[in-house]
């Protein structure tokens, strides 16, 4: 079995990890250690907590968050395309308008559903 051409991928793995060692290590060595009070509280909005930490949280946010995740995906797709628009000729451009087509339709139906309002 020859395993000669993982040599650069082994490289390039053990050299990686000497680089984020190294810098963390030398971070360690050189940053200043003066912690406070207000450091090491565990609250970084500067005030005690004064609710449960189990309370329950409204759904929108999680739908904001997911809904933010999934069209900054869609939107990624536009950059490879964009790239290649040449060469994918016009079955690239008409595949990209059904794709957009289907884009804006998920976003005027959340915008419909009411999913974007915060009252």
């Amino acid at each position: 079995m020859n395993l000669e051409p993982y040599f650069p991928v082994l490289l390039f793995i053990l050299v990686g990890t000497f680089i984020g060692c190294a810098a963390m290590v030398t971070g360690n060595l050189i940053a200043p250690s003066r912690p406070d009070s207000q450091k090491l509280s565990p609250y970084e909005c500067g005030f005690e907590a004064f609710e449960d930490a189990r309370m329950r949280f409204d759904v929108r946010y999680y739908l904001i968050a997911i809904l933010f995740i999934l069209f900054d995906l869609e939107t990624a797709f536009f950059f490879p395309w964009a790239v290649a628009l040449r060469e994918l000729g016009l079955y690239g451009y008409m595949t990209m308008v059904v794709f957009v087509l289907e884009f804006l339709v998920g976003f005027w139906y959340i915008w419909k559903k009411g999913a974007l309002d915060w009252q």
